[in-house]
């Protein structure tokens, strides 16, 4: 039987749950000549060290600081991938490696979930690769505005995913809140909310706060969110559907959602 492999590459990437989620869907598909791990690698390593690998490999996951730098291996890129200047996942095929961004579906995935569809207002925490993402899972459910909270001036091609996507964006300043906000979404690390978080106005209706950092002990913007009234998601649920996706892309069968939610569960229970 061929050995198919896969792994989450990135840096720092000793924590990642993707193992946990795709040997929980290997297992339940009986996909016993498939493995899963994680590599360690920069992104001017990135390149080369994917061109070296053999048939056996099948797929790449692919945190930061990658996403970026993928674009030099793939041949095609997919069209969410392409708008959003990011790629996530690699996919062998029979002509290399093509490109693709589960984010995006993660995102709307864990959104739906909880029962937040109806957006008009919302603000994205960051300007980087998962902020771009966001726009585009935000301008998928139908989004109209978006505030774009940063520390500095938000990124040039930040702004213009978000110009393409069609979203009215408004850049605000770390802390500066605006009111009546449907979803919030951060994309920066917990260290970078500092004192911020204690302005957060009061949801004025079902409205959710979706970290999508995870693994980082517990999540301020979520603490601080649920206190003021918002329906908190954890980065862990976009985890999820974004990894499902890409178990999807890599073996071509259907993912098996309950049971690699029942594996995640069971690998945060105690965090």
């Amino acid at each position: 039987m061929t050995t198919h492999r896969a792994a989450v590459c990135g840096s720092p990437i000793r924590h990642s749950l993707s193992p946990v989620l795709h040997d929980a869907a290997y297992r339940a598909l009986g996909l016993t000549n498939w493995t899963y791990g994680r590599i360690h690698i920069e992104a001017e390593e990135l390149a080369e060290w994917v061109h070296s690998l053999d048939d056996s490999w099948r797929g790449l996951s692919l945190t930061m600081p990658l996403k970026e730098a993928a674009f030099a291996v793939a041949h095609t890129v997919s069209e969410v991938a392409e708008a959003v200047g990011a790629i996530n996942t690699l996919v062998r095929d029979d002509d290399g490696w093509s490109g693709h961004n589960t984010d995006v579906y993660g995102i709307v995935r864990a959104l739906a979930e909880a029962g937040v569809t109806d957006i008009t207002h919302a603000v994205v925490v960051g300007s980087g690769a998962t902020a771009r993402s966001a726009l585009a899972a935000l301008a998928e459910v139908g989004a109209l505005d978006v505030s774009l909270m940063v520390r500095a001036a938000v990124r040039p091609d930040t702004a213009s995913v978000a110009r393409l996507l069609g979203l009215g964006q408004l850049s605000v300043p770390m802390g500066r809140w605006p009111e009546d906000v449907d979803v919030v979404i951060g994309t920066v690390p917990p260290h970078a909310y500092a004192a911020m978080l204690q302005h957060l106005p009061r949801a004025p209706h079902v409205a959710a706060v979706l970290d999508c950092v995870y693994g980082q002990g517990v999540s301020p913007l979520l603490a601080a969110g649920a206190a003021k009234g918002y329906v908190p998601v954890s980065g862990t649920e976009m985890l999820l559907h974004q990894a499902a996706e890409q178990v999807r892309l890599m073996t071509g069968q259907a993912p098996p959602v309950a049971a690699m939610r029942a594996a995640l569960q069971a690998a945060t229970a105690d965090h």
